[in-house]
């Protein structure tokens, strides 16, 4: 699940880096889409790498991408371009697409 997190962190803050020096991918909605995007796939990284049910896996999913997308959006904050709510927002639409992602990792394996 470490590995899952760092990984998403990594995606979540190249993507916030670019859409800061490229400011009309942020005026067309790549935060939002590529954050949630982002959650999934860390959600899915972070369930394959966890053993038992989807239960387990979602809750790994949903903790790694809710993180990231936390971290992500903290950075955003920090370089001016979402105010300081926006970490609630991100980190919570993470962690939900993070267990949607873990579930399909889940779901794909049987």
């Amino acid at each position: 699940m470490l590995s899952a997190t760092g990984i998403g962190t990594v995606l979540q803050i190249l993507m916030v880096v670019i859409g800061h020096l490229v400011p009309v991918l942020q005026e067309r909605g790549l935060f939002p889409i590529a954050g949630t995007l982002i959650g999934a796939i860390t959600g899915w990284l972070a369930g394959r790498a966890t053993a038992g049910g989807m239960g387990a896996k979602a809750g790994s999913g949903a903790v790694a991408g809710g993180v990231a997308g936390a971290l992500g959006s903290m950075v955003s904050t920090a370089l001016g371009d979402v105010p300081l709510a926006n970490i609630a927002v991100a980190g919570g639409s993470t962690l939900v697409t993070g267990a949607i992602g873990a579930a399909l990792s889940a779901l794909g394996r049987r």
